[in-house]
């Protein structure tokens, strides 16, 4: 008689009252309504998604061959050495290897994702890069000579043009034939009543393709407009009933079990779930896992500027001054007669503010103001209608005539382009405060001292003086995370017309 086996007893299923959100007893995944093959052959998202990654992949063959191409020509026109069908024979030689490394690294940094997880340009800088040094150590190896090297830097900088160009200029076209066609991310927010009233807000604000039905609150309900759909056990049902493609998490405080639980609900449904940063998520942008512990540890390493970054920062900062400071020379000349025929006292004020890691240094401005202003200040603190730590007065009675025109327009803060030559500063940024608003800093402001400061940065261009103190520190946080080349040359960019039509300044 054959031995009889002890069956396990299996525990029933938890009732769906013992859980923050009810989920329905499932097989397998419910995004599989079809046979796989089937699925993949019916859903026109399926072949959307191919028509993007194939025209993605031919646009930056274009870039890349475009790109060799013509630092071959500049090279040809310099030595008048025109051979063009040589030059394009010689492109087609070298594009195969280039190509197939930049495929490789923007696939592995998501450039060929979907329009809303698709990294922005930055990222295809950084992939060029890498691009150049990974060809430029192959064909060292492979025993390849050169005249020279401007081969590879000639090419990343036409590439970094190019590519970058061509992918800006596939977004705009793609993201208006996709509103022109009604295509929006149906979202839902989930919070509590303020922080569902700061994302909105932001998102309609920015004009996002993010299209928010509703929201479903925690605990206090905001009064903004927007439908509550309803409580958090109800997701899985307003996910379905409502087309959801995203669910926000707007509250930096959301409780982590019922996290959980709405992660496995939207991933279940085939629904995104994306988080609204708040401070401490900025700062895990900088995390690097520390192995060989006994629990997973991530470490936040100082946001500074070491090693090859400094080095990039650095020589962006050199070539970018020296270049300023000769365009503009006419402009600098202009000033200087005007501040100096105009009001007695120098033409440059020398204003000390800390600088990295605090210590003092001579900031170089034109001056705006009358000799007597830094004793006048104390009697003006009451008018001051900035926040925080800082002290500005729209209608200041210190500025000189000429001086309110040039702080309108941020032209006094070119002569700190020789702070820039000097090392004391950097062309972006944060940016150094005088002695009396740097004493007035918390501890946790103090971390944006970390790097040297900027002539321009985040605060230039995201609304200046007309946002909050700590909204201000935080841009320069984000900064520090999510620096790059590109994105310092982004800012200049942007600062140009930020002075000119005088946004938030005073």
């Amino acid at each position: 008689m054959a031995p009889v086996r002890e069956v396990p007893r299996v525990s029933p299923p938890a009732p769906a009252t013992e859980r923050n959100l009810s989920l329905p007893p499932v097989t397998q995944d419910v995004r599989r309504k079809r046979p796989p093959l089937l699925s993949f052959l019916l859903r026109m998202d399926t072949l959307r998604q191919i028509g993007r990654v194939v025209s993605l992949l031919a646009l930056d063959f274009v870039g890349l061959f475009g790109a060799i191409l013509v630092a071959l020509s500049v090279k040809a026109a310099i030595l008048d050495d025109w051979d063009l069908a040589g030059q394009v024979q010689e492109a087609l030689d070298n594009v195969s290897f280039a190509y197939l490394v930049t495929v490789l690294l923007f696939a592995r940094s998501g450039l060929y994702a979907s329009r809303g997880e698709r990294p922005g340009l930055p990222a295809v800088v950084a992939c060029l890069f890498q691009v150049t040094v990974v060809a430029l150590i192959y064909a060292v190896v492979s025993g390849q000579e050169f005249q020279s090297y401007y081969l590879f830097y000639g090419s990343l900088a036409f590439g970094i043009l190019i590519i970058s160009g061509l992918r800006f200029a596939y977004e705009k076209l793609t993201g208006a034939v996709l509103r022109a066609a009604g295509y929006q991310r149906r979202a839902v927010l989930v919070g509590s009543g303020q922080h569902i009233d700061d994302v909105a807000h932001a998102l309609s604000d920015s004009h996002s393709s993010v299209n928010v039905i509703g929201f479903v609150a925690l605990h206090a309900r905001p009064d903004n407009g927007l439908v509550s759909l309803g409580e958090l056990s109800d997701l899985g049902t307003i996910l379905e009933d409502q087309r959801i493609d995203e669910v926000i998490i707007a509250d930096p405080e959301f409780p982590q079990e019922q996290a959980v639980d709405l992660v496995d609900t939207c991933h279940r449904r085939g629904v995104r779930v994306k988080i609204a940063p708040s401070t401490m998520e900025i700062l895990m942008q900088q995390a690097e896992f520390v192995p060989g512990e006994a629990v997973p540890l991530f470490e936040l390493r100082p946001p500074v500027f070491d090693g090859f970054d400094f080095f990039l920062k650095r020589t962006f900062d050199l070539i970018g001054s020296a270049l300023l400071l000769i365009l503009l020379s006419p402009v600098l000349l202009c000033i200087t007669l005007a501040v100096r025929l105009t009001s007695k006292g120098p033409v440059l004020y020398r204003s000390t503010r800390p600088g990295i890691g605090g210590h003092p240094f001579g900031c170089l401005k034109f001056r705006t103001m009358y000799k007597d202003a830094d004793q006048r200040q104390a009697d003006l603190e009451s008018l001051n209608e900035a926040s925080g730590a800082l002290f500005k007065i729209r209608d200041d009675p210190r500025m000189t005539p000429v001086g309110r025109i040039l702080r309108k327009h941020s032209l006094d803060e070119l002569p700190q382009l020789i702070n820039v030559l000097r090392g004391q500063m950097s062309l972006v940024g944060p940016r150094p405060l005088p002695l009396r608003d740097y004493e007035r800093l918390e501890d946790w402001h103090r971390k944006r001292y970390l790097v040297l400061p900027g002539i321009t940065g985040l605060w230039q261009v995201s609304g200046r003086s007309d946002l909050e103190f700590d909204d201000l520190v935080r841009l320069d946080f984000l900064y520090l995370e999510r620096w790059s080349v590109f994105l310092d040359l982004v800012i200049l960019l942007k600062t140009v017309p930020a002075v000119l039509f005088r946004r938030g300044a005073f």
